[in-house]
């Protein structure tokens, strides 16, 4: 069976077990199926889920930073008298293949404040989208790659 419906399984038993089916005992049900199935691999054999459960946290917790820098950028810019905005729109090119790794990718762009996803090109290779602070890394180019290496690389290592 797979390691995931297994710490479903193991969540469910832990809510029954507690009479109380609440968001908060199915989340502790988790946690605590995840550690019991994770101390007991040396029995059970190695599993993929571990990791990816891992990748998906740290990708959260980026998203998260990420998102208040970019409310904290944005709030600067509208509070302070002088506008630091150099708004533009940039070309960047997709390891993503799939509609759901575009989707997803763009839709995670377009929830950070300060930038929007337009387009993307008809061989579904590069993504346009406008940025409030184009020079924000020096060069467009520095989007690019903070984009490229931070939201597209972790989003694919979960999805793949």
């Amino acid at each position: 069976m797979n390691v995931f419906l297994w710490n479903l399984l193991l969540a469910l038993i832990w809510t029954a077990m507690s009479g109380q089916f609440t968001l908060t005992n199915l989340l502790v049900g988790l946690v605590i199926g995840y550690g019991s199935l994770f101390l007991a691999q040396p029995v059970s054999g190695p599993s993929p889920y571990f990791m990816k459960v891992y990748r998906v946290a740290t990708f959260f917790l980026f998203f998260l930073w990420e998102l208040f820098l970019a409310n904290l950028r944005v709030a600067h810019d509208v509070i302070t008298p002088r506008l630091r905005t150099r708004p533009g729109v940039v070309a960047i090119s997709l390891e993503a293949q799939t509609d759901v790794e575009i989707t997803l990718l763009a839709n995670l762009i377009s929830m950070t404040p300060g930038t929007l996803s337009l387009d993307v090109s008809e061989d579904r290779r590069t993504l346009y989208l406008h940025a409030m602070f184009v020079d924000e890394h020096r060069d467009p180019e520095g989007l690019q790659r903070h984009i490229k290496e931070g939201f597209e690389r972790r989003l694919l290592e979960i999805l793949r």
